[in-house]
């Protein structure tokens, strides 16, 4: 007889992510849109005279040991001949968001991670055979028409292995681990490409001895969370390429509503005015809810009359000093006005703008100051 485990094993799905990164996305966007740069050591960042950052370079420019978070200062001293570029963040958001639009011509599992990278899990699809493989080799021909610069693509079952294997053929490369390579892959894996080992991880790890995840292996998660906390579970993990990880998705929602229909119907503005504390009192522990994540900006209304025609109608957030159920109710009347008679249905909602997006695009703009030198 089979045991619980072998069974349970059999359940699980065999995931197929594959991780896109772009190749020196910002440079290759310059010497794309200025191709006399072709061939010349290349950055994107602030100006060296001005406290720049260097945000991204070239594979020319790296060659002279310059790097990401560098002070252009510094790179200019390692690489005199090196051309820095001042960011263009917009259009570096338009290449990203075309990009993604090729990405959902095959799946809709898409976790962005920054404008130039993002996992996509396409476990489901039957596009190109159901071959992910295939899939990453067609995303990378469709971007490199469209946009004129190239991405490098790992594939494997998880997210962990996926993103170490799009840095493996860099740049322009495809790399692919499959579930049945995945134990030889890992076992000589050096320590130090594993998600979260930092310099200083890294070197607690070769003190030990500890170079290779195969080495890695050969200690118990006890043993590993004793020298490392709450990591040292994680580190056991990955040692043995396990990442249970799902590709998070971002959903954006745009309007939060409730609404009633009722037994009776409503007769005017009295009745329906009656409604809107019930109303609003549901509609705020919903919003409970997310309000970490999104903002009110605007308040709509929906009514729907006894003969089942209906009307809508939205506003701004109210700036005379109204309350939130003064505002409702206002809106409400309003409505009602346009047919006047008895209604089945009174529904109350908002507008909503994502905190997250906002915070991006703040760390975004943070970002740019930075290098520019203006922070």
């Amino acid at each position: 007889m089979m045991d619980s485990n072998a069974s349970l094993q059999q359940k699980v799905i065999q995931r197929k992510i594959i991780h896109i990164d772009f190749d020196a996305f910002f440079a290759s966007i310059e010497i794309r849109d200025n191709p006399r740069l072709s061939g010349k050591a290349v950055a994107v960042g602030g100006a060296s005279d001005r406290r720049g950052v260097i945000a991204t370079c070239n594979y020319e420019a790296r060659r002279f040991g310059v790097h990401s978070a560098m002070s252009s200062a510094h790179a200019m001293r390692l690489c005199p001949e090196l051309k820095i570029i001042p960011p263009r963040f917009s259009v570096y958001r338009e290449a990203s968001a075309e990009a993604h639009a090729i990405f959902r011509q095959y799946t809709d599992l898409i976790e962005p991670l920054s404008l130039d990278e993002a996992y996509l899990d396409v476990t489901g699809t039957h596009l190109c055979r159901g071959s992910a493989t295939l899939i990453a080799e067609e995303i990378r021909q469709k971007i490199f028409q469209k946009l004129n610069v190239t991405v490098s693509a790992g594939v494997a079952p998880n997210k962990f292995l996926a993103k170490i294997a799009s840095d493996w053929n860099k740049p322009n490369g495809l790399f692919v681990i499959t579930p049945d390579e995945v134990d030889d892959f890992i076992f000589d894996l050096p320590v130090k490409k594993i998600h979260g080992v930092g310099r200083v991880t890294a070197e607690k790890l070769h003190k030990k001895g500890i170079k290779a995840c195969g080495q890695l292996r050969q200690y118990s998660i006890l043993e590993l969370s004793r020298w490392f906390g709450s990591f040292g579970e994680r580190l056991w993990e990955l040692s043995r390429g396990q990442d249970d990880r799902e590709v998070q998705t971002s959903r954006r929602r745009k309007s939060l509503s409730v609404e009633h229909t009722y037994d009776k119907d409503l007769m005017g503005l009295e009745e329906i005015a009656a409604q809107v504390v019930p109303l609003l009192e549901e509609l705020q522990e919903r919003f409970k809810r997310i309000e970490k994540e999104y903002e009110v900006h605007k308040h709509f209304v929906k009514v729907k009359f006894a003969d089942f025609t209906q009307t809508t109608l939205e506003e701004n957030l109210p700036t005379t000093g109204e309350t939130v159920q003064e505002h409702f109710t206002q809106l409400l009347g309003r409505a009602w006005e346009r047919g006047g008679r008895p209604v089945r249905l009174l529904g109350l909602g908002v507008r909503l703008l994502d905190l997250r997006e906002e915070r991006a695009l703040e760390q975004l703009e943070l970002f740019e100051k930075k290098i520019m030198g203006l922070v």
